[in-house]
């Protein structure tokens, strides 16, 4: 029974997950910036955009880095901090 109380009591302290969710952006539409400043963004870090989207109330960023890699970025709308950077990998193996 202690056991189920402490667990319990570990989980009502992290409401529906949400401090799991580090990555998810959430910020009033009226704080956003354009689509373009994340243009911007991309080509001032030497990017190539091939898409931004949104997800999980983020922009990310599809593209490619300076060196040809393919990256996938994902950037806060209000402060275009770079939350996330992936580079996928192109390996079949």
């Amino acid at each position: 029974m202690k056991k189920l109380l402490t667990m319990l009591a570990f989980l009502a302290a992290f409401p529906s997950g949400a401090a799991f969710a580090r990555d998810d952006c959430f910020v009033p539409m009226a704080d956003w910036h354009p689509r373009e400043a994340v243009a911007r963004l991309a080509a001032e870090n030497g990017w190539t955009v091939r898409r931004i989207k949104i997800d999980d109330g983020c922009y990310e960023i599809d593209g490619t880095d300076a060196e040809g890699r393919r990256i996938e970025v994902t950037v806060n709308p209000e402060t275009l901090e770079m939350i996330e950077i992936e580079y996928e990998d192109s390996d079949d193996d």
